[in-house]
């Protein structure tokens, strides 16, 4: 007679399972696919470095200085006066089908700001804004005009040498990427922007 004691009888289930085998292109494939779909998600809605292109935005930003522009904030608050901000340029400027490029360029003028420029000052409902980031006052007249709901003035910090909402008007909010906050390129002018 057989004795049915625990210490005789073993159980399927408590037989350890066998390693599995992974296949190793598989696995590096998971791997890419994933890091793929986070890094697309990460520019698409967290943050992007840019660069910058032309000389629009003397002194604050050089020719060739990289940038992170970060997309989270304005979800949740409105772009402020002197934020740094990356933007589609409104498509009238552009024939049908060509390629747009963003411009970076300085909040100016909220929705519902009076903004006039005269004798190389920028006026905002009547009182001149202080601009200790501009390479040389501006040198045109402009306005007194209203920025219209849910829009956005925009100047380069070069003002004299930009192409911004004094030439060709407002920027509407929908077209705003995100608000460069920190350069990282060259190094010896790492750091954040103001």
């Amino acid at each position: 007679m057989t004795d049915p004691s625990p210490s005789n009888t073993t159980s399927k289930s408590s037989l350890p399972n066998p390693p599995r085998k992974v296949n190793p292109w598989i696995e590096g494939l998971q791997t890419i696919g994933l890091s793929v779909v986070l890094a697309l998600g990460i520019r698409t809605f967290v943050a992007e470095a840019r660069y910058i292109p032309s000389g629009s935005m003397l002194p604050t930003l050089e020719i060739n200085d990289r940038l992170v522009v970060e997309k989270i904030s304005y979800r949740f608050n409105p772009p402020q006066r002197g934020d740094i901000v990356v933007f589609w340029p409104p498509e009238a400027l552009f024939p049908a089908g060509e390629r747009r490029d963003a411009f970076i360029k300085r909040v100016i003028g909220l929705p519902g700001d009076t903004i006039e420029i005269t004798e190389g000052t920028v006026f905002v409902n009547g009182e001149p804004l202080e601009e200790d980031y501009i390479q040389a006052p501006p040198d045109y007249t402009w306005g007194p005009e209203t920025v219209p709901d849910e829009s956005y003035l925009v100047l380069g910090d070069n003002r004299n040498s930009s192409y911004d909402s004094h030439s060709w008007g407002y920027v509407p909010r929908d077209n705003i990427i995100g608000r460069a906050v920190v350069r990282f390129w060259p190094p010896n002018r790492i750091g954040g922007l103001d």
